[in-house]
C-alpha cells in the first residue's frame, strides 16, 4: 500500500517542497560554525554547557550556515550511524544515535525558536495536503479495495485543508491556554504578602490545570498519528478528529501500543528492503558504467571522480576527487539525480507512516465504535447531500 506510485509521488512532492522551503529559509545563516566544520548542534549534543562559549568565540569570525542545512547534515550523519548499528544488530548504537537526533531538535527549538515555528507551520501546511491525500488513498484501498488517483486524493485533502491543518494543533492550543492561566497565577504570586495567599487559594485550580495539561499532552503525543486518518476516513472536521483521537487513546491504549509496535517492526524491515533495492539499483548502474569507461582506479578512472562508489549505508556520497570544471559540473548533476533516488527512499518512509496509521485508525475505530471497516466517508454521497441541501462541500 505504501509503495504504490500514487502515494510515493505525493510523498516525493512533500519532501521536495519541505526541503526547498528549508533551503530558502537558510538565507538567514544564523548557525555559528568554526573553521573545522563544527556547528552549534555538534557542540550542544556533546555538551550543552559549552554552547554559549562556542557561540561567543566564533560568532564574529566563524562562517555561518542555515538551520535546515545544519539539521540535515547532522541528522543524516546520525541516521547513517544508526543504519550501521542496525545492520550490526547493535541496539545500544541505534538508541544513542536516535537520542542525538532528538537532542538536535531540542537545540533548534531552544536556540532558533522563530525559525522553527515558521518552518513547522510550512511543514504542517504541506503535510496537511500531501499527508491527508496519502491517508485518503490508504483509507479507500484498505476499506474498499479502491485506488483513487493522485488528483482525486489531493483534491480531497485540499478541500479539507483546515481540518488536516488544525487537528494536530488543537491540543497544543489547549496546553498553551491552560499553561497561560497557571502562569498568571504564578505571576500574581510576585505581589508582596498577598502573592503567596493567591497561590495557596488557587492551588486546587492549579492542580486541576496540571492534570488537564498532562491529559492533553499524553493524548496529543499518543493520538497525533490518528488525527489525519480520522479526517481521511470519516471526513470529519478538526474538532471531531481531535475528539476521536483522544477517545481512542484513552479507551484502547494497549491496542494502539500493540498495533504501533507491529507497524514499527514491519516498517523497519520494509525500510531495509527498500534501501537495499535502492542500493542495488545504484550499484548495478555504477558497475555497468564503470565497465564501459576505459582505465582503472590507479589510472584515474573518470567515473570515480564524478560519482563515489555507492554504499548500502551511504547511498549518495558526493565525490571528493573532482579536479576540472567539467568534472565538478558533472558531479553536481549526478549528485542531484542521486538526491532524487534518496528522496524516494524518504518518500517511502512518509508514505508508510501515513498508510500504517490509517490502517491502525480503522482497526481501533472498528473495535471501539463497532463500525465496519468498509464504512468510509464517501465524497460522492456527501456531494449529493450538499446538492440537495444547497450547501457546498467544506
Amino acid at each position: 500500500m505504501a509503495i504504490q506510485p500514487g502515494s510515493m509521488m505525493i510523498a516525493l512532492m512533500a519532501v521536495g517542497v519541505i526541503c526547498f522551503a528549508g533551503w530558502v529559509m537558510d538565507f538567514t545563516g544564523s548557525v555559528v560554525t568554526n573553521a573545522h566544520g563544527d556547528t552549534e548542534v555538534d557542540v550542544y549534543t556533546a555538551n550543552p554547557e559549552e554552547l554559549g562559549p562556542f557561540i561567543e568565540a566564533y560568532k564574529e569570525n566563524g562562517p555561518r550556515i542555515g538551520v535546515f542545512s545544519t539539521m540535515w547534515r547532522f541528522v543524516a550523519k546520525k541516521l547513517h550511524a544508526a543504519v550501521y548499528s542496525l545492520f550490526e544488530l547493535d541496539v545500544a548504537g541505534i538508541n544513542v544515535n536516535i537520542k542525538y537526533c532528538f537532542k538536535a531538535v531540542v537545540w533548534a527549538v531552544r536556540n532558533h525558536l522563530v525559525y522553527c515555528i515558521i518552518f513547522f507551520i510550512i511543514k504542517l501546511a504541506v503535510l496537511a495536503v500531501t499527508g491527508g491525500a496519502i491517508c485518503r488513498i490508504a483509507a479507500l484501498q484498505f476499506a474498499r479495495g479502491e485506488k483513487p488517483g493522485i488528483i482525486e486524493a489531493l483534491r480531497f485533502a485540499s478541500k479539507r485543508f483546515m481540518s488536516f491543518f488544525f487537528a494536530p494543533l488543537l491540543p497544543l492550543f489547549g496546553i498553551i491556554l491552560v499553561g497561560f492561566s497557571v502562569w498568571l497565577i504564578g505571576f500574581a504570586g510576585n505581589i508582596p504578602i498577598v502573592g503567596e495567599w493567591i497561590i495557596a487559594v488557587f492551588m486546587p485550580m492549579v492542580l486541576v490545570a496540571g492534570v488537564l495539561t498532562s491529559l492533553l499532552a499524553i493524548g496529543w503525543l499518543a493520538g497525533f498519528n490518528m488525527m489525519f486518518p480520522a479526517v481521511a476516513y470519516d471526513g470529519c472536521d478538526c474538532f471531531d478528529a481531535f475528539a476521536r483521537a483522544f477517545h481512542y487513546v484513552y479507551s484502547r491504549p494497549w491496542k494502539i501500543a500493540f498495533y504501533s509496535a507491529i507497524a514499527t517492526v514491519y516498517g523497519t524491515i520494509c525500510y531495509v528492503v527498500v534501501r537495499f533495492f535502492a542500493f542495488l539499483v545504484l550499484m548495478t548502474t555504477y558497475t555497468a558504467l564503470d565497465a564501459g569507461i576505459a582505465g582503472s582506479y590507479a589510472q584515474g578512472n573518470k567515473l570515480v571522480k564524478i560519482w563515489a562508489v555507492p554504499a548500502m549505508v551511504d547511498l549518495i556520497r558526493p565525490s571528493t576527487q573532482m579536479v576540472g570544471l567539467s568534472e565538478k559540473c558533472a558531479a553536481y548533476v549526478i549528485y542531484a539525480w542521486l538526491l532524487l533516488v534518496f528522496g524516494l527512499v524518504i518518500s517511502f518512509i512518509m508514505s508508510f507512516y501515513f498508510s500504517a496509521n490509517t490502517i491502525i485508525y480503522a482497526l481501533i475505530r472498528s473495535w471501539t465504535d463497532k463500525t465496519d471497516i468498509e464504512q468510509v466517508y464517501s465524497v460522492a454521497a456527501q456531494s449529493q447531500t450538499d446538492v440537495d441541501s444547497g450547501d457546498d462541500i467544506c
